[in-house]
């Protein structure tokens, strides 16, 4: 088939990518730096380069400034929301011109969706968000992406969780001070990590791709959310590092500020009731087994 893909050269992207030509599909890909896309992947810099005339069957949004990587002041966050929304909107003006529409548009969102605090109730997709800037971001960023189901393209509105694999994501920041006998758990531990492996969430991306059923929000998350206390203790286990050292909530708050409160302190327990129900078959349910391979 021929796919094109935005935020191809991320952490997910790329892997997305690799496995995509594995089987020989074709990829056009939406970079601001078009000149360092290697063959066979074509690399355009701005959507409004294709015509009304371009023919994909695939399409696929990962695109977005990384939410973590700097303090939230707000000329971060608008920094954050227009990465997403810009991005989103310039890809539903092309799919609403073009000729021969794309049988599936599959967009990103996040876990965050469903808001902050701490619960142990579990949620899923059809829970609500809150006000929070985090649920306030994915709910406007998924409106936008809904629009091509007004088209007729079938939607996929995939909310991600905390993603394992190897060479990238949280495990790449998250690991270093653990391995340094740094590492412990976050505040009081008890905020749920939904996090789910690497190799699972482009399994569900082709999942959705290839079961023609499924639509709208798709949580992509393992089916086994554990708290940051258990996470932290798993993590050390497979470090075979202490995990002593927790860090203080007013610490982080002060460090980080709203980031920490949102992204750090809270946290849901969230299940992929959707993709499960659909017959996706987890290749890691296990933390451990997902953490071992990761690193």
């Amino acid at each position: 088939m021929n796919f094109l893909i935005t935020g191809g050269t991320g952490f997910i992207g790329s892997a997305l990518c690799s496995r995509l030509l594995i089987d020989n599909h074709e990829i056009t890909l939406l970079s601001r730096t078009p000149e360092k896309v290697k063959p066979p992947v074509n690399a355009i810099a701005a959507i409004t380069q294709l015509t009304a005339e371009a023919t994909f069957d695939i399409v696929i949004n990962l695109a977005g400034e990384p939410i973590a990587n700097k303090r939230w002041s707000d000329q971060q966050k608008q920094q954050i929301l227009n990465s997403r929304i810009d991005t989103t909107q310039h890809l539903i003006t092309f799919l609403k011109k073009v000729e021969i529409k794309p049988k599936l548009f599959i967009s990103g969102s996040a876990l965050g969706y469903y808001g902050t605090g701490k619960t142990n109730k579990t949620m899923n997709e059809q829970s609500a968000g809150d006000g929070s800037f985090s649920s306030q971001l994915c709910q406007q960023w998924e409106a936008v992406a809904s629009q091509a189901e007004v088209v007729g393209i079938r939607t996929c509105l995939l909310r991600t969780g905390i993603v394992l694999g190897k060479g990238g994501g949280a495990l790449s920041k998250m690991s270093l001070p653990f391995k340094m006998g740094l590492g412990g758990r976050i505040g009081d531990g008890k905020q749920w990590m939904s996090w789910i492996h690497l190799n699972d969430l482009i399994g569900i991306i082709l999942f959705c791709i290839t079961h023609e059923t499924l639509f709208g929000a798709i949580n992509g998350t393992s089916p086994n959310p554990v708290t940051n206390q258990t996470f932290t203790k798993t993590l050390g286990v497979v470090l075979n590092r202490p995990t002593l050292l927790a860090m203080p909530e007013f610490i982080l708050k002060l460090l980080m500020g709203q980031m920490a409160e949102e992204l750090l302190l809270s946290g849901k327990r969230i299940l992929p009731i959707k993709i499960s129900a659909a017959g996706y078959d987890f290749q890691y349910n296990n933390l451990e087994e997902a953490l071992i391979n990761s690193l």
